[in-house]
């Protein structure tokens, strides 16, 4: 994920590939974030996942699946979600988020075909499975996709929408993944929307001030709860302590920072909210098993 992006409460900010086109796409191995976990965030973009290669567990809000090869999970708007290892094992997948702008250009349309789906507080999540025939169907739409990203040719944009439209229309026409009772969705409503909504604050805290010198209760305060209520509602929400999560957060982005930019890593480690140089190295080599150079080196390829 963007750097820029990591530095922003990511439900507001999410870096799309064209700044006038509210796509995003992007393929990763799931070794390039810490401890084989990617960040929990949320946004106002609906988002798919697409296992290449390997397996990943997934939580959305409050429910956890298992995607295997070939996989594609369908995540609604502003739920929270995260992936992380199966058996700490590699896992190569794709990421594809779309704001619904991108269908509303016509407001009978927009109304009639999208904001059933966005106003579904029983939908969290679609699992399309590979052994099922949608499954499939979804699958290949979500490669094309993630190809025409790759090739990159003359007008892709545009044909990247198309598929995407083309994607929608597929999704709609199942009809008993999207049913109007509530409780019969593929994936169902938190059960503490209350805690949720407090997780939120408490990241979105952790993202803006992640670079400082913040504590368990900077954390609890940001939400207006005490420390053990913060501690019950991370393990709850996250399986992490605060202090877990904010130090996997700052090694994500000192990550994406190395990769990304041409930062010294002294500058990296201060930024990210290490005022120790030895003590950036070492929860660097810790989580990512090497030095934050041989780091760079190996997704850069350069010293």
């Amino acid at each position: 994920m963007d750097t820029s992006a990591f530095e922003k409460n990511l439900r507001e900010n999410v870096e799309y590939d064209h700044t006038d086109i509210p796509i995003y796409i992007r393929t990763y191995d799931l070794s390039v974030f810490p401890d084989m976990r990617v960040a929990c965030h949320w946004h106002d973009d609906l988002e798919l996942i697409y296992i290449w290669k390997g397996r990943m567990r997934y939580c959305i809000n409050d429910s956890h699946v298992v995607l295997k090869e070939n996989d594609t999970l369908l995540v609604n708007v502003r739920r929270l979600h995260y992936g992380y290892s199966y058996a700490e094992k590699e896992c190569r997948f794709s990421c594809v988020r779309f704001h619904p702008s991108l269908f509303a250009g016509n407001r009978h349309l927009r109304e009639k075909y999208m904001d059933p789906i966005l106003d579904n507080a029983a939908l969290e999540y679609v699992h399309f499975h590979s052994a099922q025939i949608y499954g499939r169907e979804i699958a290949e739409l979500i490669k094309q996709i993630v190809s025409c990203k790759a090739a990159a040719e003359t007008a892709y944009e545009m044909e990247v929408v198309a598929v995407m439209h083309i994607l929608w229309c597929r999704l709609l026409r199942y009809r008993e993944l999207f049913p109007d009772q509530p409780g019969k969705a593929s994936g169902s409503p938190s059960h503490d929307n209350g805690g949720l909504e407090i997780q939120k604050q408490m990241m979105t805290f952790v993202y803006q001030h992640f670079g400082e010198n913040i504590s368990i209760e900077d954390i609890a305060v940001s939400a207006q709860v005490n420390q053990d209520r913060c501690r019950r509602i991370f393990k709850q929400c996250l399986q992490q302590t605060p202090v877990q999560f904010l130090n996997a957060y700052r090694l994500e982005v000192s990550g994406n920072l190395l990769r990304d930019t041409d930062q010294s890593v002294t500058e990296i480690a201060e930024r990210c909210g290490y005022r120790h140089k030895s003590h950036f190295a070492k929860a660097f080599s810790r989580c990512y098993g090497c030095t934050p150079r041989e780091y760079r080196k190996k997704y850069q390829g350069t010293t």
